[in-house]
């Protein structure tokens, strides 16, 4: 299957969906970022904080420290109190739920590292100190700015404009162990409704629905997108929702829920208004593998605008990569394209209304500039 990058030009009114407040979440955001970088020594706010412009915010992956060399500062650099300000960070742009999530996922490593040197396995050093806090531009400005927090099975990843229109993807989840085998931790499964929700909708489904949805008998090794900032499919493949049966379309949606509940209530209301205001007829459910616990598999959602992928395959079956992106939005980019179409047809306003007070203008133009 084809994945690539395109370029997108949005129209004013496809962009208006994406216009929706967020105020209270990203006046939170801007606080636990605030202080965060306040708790930071000179030394360590300097690796923490970053540039908005530039390549690095669109750099993401989910993969171990060895193999992804990370920005920012570390929780294993961090003091206790520093590593407290760091988690309210995170938990400000997730439910109760999806912080307690992201908290089961960081603590798998210590698990993971147990059963990889009982088995004889240590390859990779598997520690919870591992996870990376970045801080793009001012939080404390009207400007745009973001954050993430990143590690292995964990990239959260928002962009703030104008301190109100928040963008919360990309948004990965993994988890290793998908089930955990032994120890104190024995049966916990982290995204266990991530795979169970979706296997019952698949068990739901007829032999027709059935020959529609499962596009290939083998599931592919990871997830497709991988760690690409922008792409999109060349073809939407799955049964589409309007396809669907009551119930399962009722199903379908605890899926979609299951992803969106990650986000704090006021960011996931916005969602679900997009999804309502949006085509969920067109919501296509795709699976690849096997249909039984335990065989690998993997499916996607490809939704109005919004794309979710899921694996399980590495690890017998045990290992899971899941993610929520937006096809038109991630890191915020159309949000930033609406936001600098706005300044400049007031920055054309403001010259029109000035065009013979030329010194004005110079200074007017240069200070934008600046600002841009």
């Amino acid at each position: 299957m084809e994945v690539f990058f395109v370029a997108h030009t949005h129209t004013d009114a496809e962009l208006k969906p994406l216009v929706i407040p967020a105020s209270a979440t990203a006046e939170r955001m801007a606080q636990a970022a605030g202080n965060f970088l306040d708790t930071l020594t000179p030394a360590l706010r300097e690796k923490t904080a970053l540039p908005f412009d530039g390549n690095e915010r669109f750099r993401w992956h989910y993969i171990p420290i060895e193999m992804w060399e990370r920005e920012g500062v570390s929780l294993k650099e961090l003091n206790t109190k520093q590593q407290d300000a760091a988690f309210a960070l995170m938990a400000s742009g997730l439910s109760t739920k999806g912080y307690q999530k992201a908290r089961w996922i960081i603590n798998l490593e210590t698990t993971l590292g147990e059963i990889e040197k009982a088995a004889g396995q240590a390859r990779l050093v598997r520690d919870p100190g591992f996870y990376f806090f970045t801080v793009f531009g001012d939080p404390t400005g009207n400007g745009a700015w973001g954050w993430r927090a990143e590690g292995h099975h964990v990239s959260l990843n928002f962009t703030v404009v104008n301190r109100e229109l928040i963008s919360p993807n990309p948004s990965f989840f993994g988890s290793n162990p998908a089930e955990v085998p032994q120890g104190d931790k024995k049966g916990l499964r982290v995204l266990a409704a991530e795979e169970d929700i979706a296997r019952r909708l698949l068990v739901s489904l007829n032999d027709t629905q059935k020959r529609e949805t499962i596009i290939n008998a083998e599931a592919p090794s990871d997830i497709l997108t991988r760690d690409v900032p922008k792409v999109e499919f060349e073809s939407v493949e799955g049964l589409a929702a309007e396809s669907m049966e009551t119930e399962q379309r009722e199903i379908l949606m605890e899926l979609v829920h299951e992803y969106i509940d990650r986000l704090p209530d006021e960011i996931a209301q916005i969602e679900l208004r997009k999804l309502r205001e949006g085509k969920v007829n067109d919501i296509h459910f795709a699976w690849a593998g096997g249909e039984s616990p335990k065989t690998p598999h993997y499916y996607r959602l490809h939704g109005p605008f919004f794309f979710v992928e899921y694996d399980n395959t590495q690890n017998d079956a045990n290992h899971i990569h899941s993610v929520w992106r937006h096809i038109a939005d991630d890191f915020g980019v159309d949000l930033l394209r609406l936001h600098y179409h706005k300044a400049n047809h007031h920055d054309q306003d403001h010259d029109h209304n000035h065009d013979h007070d030329h010194d004005h203008d110079h200074d007017h133009d240069h200070d934008h500039d600046h600002d841009h």
